[in-house]
């Protein structure tokens, strides 16, 4: 690795805002500490490949993420088995890893900290094989990113105004078996979430027990959502959800469904699914993160 080398890889599309003044300001950063910097910006083709040559070419020793959610998990599939550091810059839809790791701060601030030599290491998930580093979930929440996806506005007011379209077309609840270690539960669900962290980017608290770093995952099984409870969810306008809400900690569970159900990742839409291997991996990923 080439310790004077730093890459950043920028989503140019995310959280529907220009990122060049971004870009303008990680540049005058990286040459006052006399660093060279070079920028990869996502383009939605054969990313994941791109990345591991830019890398490659580079050889940095700090990798720094312009993006939400979908972009982090992106970026550290790429370079999972590198000897690297991350450097989050929280400008996507969802910053929901940002702001469990204490990153949605000023363009100043999380800039100085991405550069900073601080940092942890935590978990990630594997879903049938698929790294999740923050939250992934079945049912509504994933249905509605599924329409956010198809729709033409960004950022909050884009969720917004897809809470009712998704809530109307809804399917009724599903039927999900799940099979630790320790015990098989079998319940009907509206939501069940797969979470290594605490927070939904908008906020919300839905794994109130989850850190990152202790080699345990939660699933969190939401028997009952009202249309309130749920723009309250999208909207970050509650704390912490606990009625009708069931918690599992465990490092790896099977997960079967009576049907297929709309299934994502880190903010990024998969299509449905019927089952489930969840397990956490063995492996660490190292985040920059502020002093405490």
């Amino acid at each position: 690795m080439l310790k004077n080398n730093v890459i950043l890889v920028v989503n140019p599309v995310s959280g529907g805002i220009d990122k060049a003044a971004l870009i303008e300001q990680v540049s005058h950063y990286a040459r006052f500490l006399k660093l060279t910097l070079y920028c990869y910006e996502t383009s939605g083709i054969n990313d994941l490949q791109a990345i591991r040559e830019f890398y490659a070419l580079h050889r940095p020793e700090r990798v720094l993420i312009a993006g939400g959610d979908g972009t982090i998990k992106l970026v550290a599939e790429a370079l999972e088995d590198k000897e690297v550091v991350f450097g989050i810059l929280p400008v996507g839809s969802s910053n929901g890893l940002a702001t469990d790791l204490g990153l949605m701060l000023s363009e100043e601030e999380y800039i100085a900290i991405a550069f900073q030599n601080h940092h942890v290491s935590i978990d990630y998930i594997t879903i049938n094989d698929r790294m999740c580093l923050h939250l992934s979930d079945l049912g509504l929440n994933a249905e509605l990113i599924k329409n956010y996806d198809k729709s033409a506005i960004r950022g909050k007011l884009g969720y917004a105004l897809q809470v009712f379209n998704t809530l109307w077309h809804a399917e009724k609840s599903f039927l999900v078996r799940i099979k630790t270690n320790q015990e098989l539960i079998e319940t009907r669900a509206r939501m069940l979430v797969i979470a290594n962290s605490q927070k939904y980017g908008t906020g919300v608290t839905i794994n109130p027990i989850g850190i990152m770093s202790d080699g345990k995952l939660e699933l969190v099984i939401l028997k009952r959502i009202t249309f309130y409870i749920f723009c309250k969810i999208v909207m970050g306008k509650i704390q912490t959800i606990m009625q009708d809400v069931v918690i599992i900690s465990t490092d790896k569970a099977q997960i079967s469904i009576d049907r297929p159900v709309s299934f994502q990742i880190d903010g990024e839409f998969c299509g449905k699914e019927s089952n489930l291997d969840v397990r956490i991996s063995s492996k660490k990923l190292k985040i920059a993160v502020a002093r405490v």
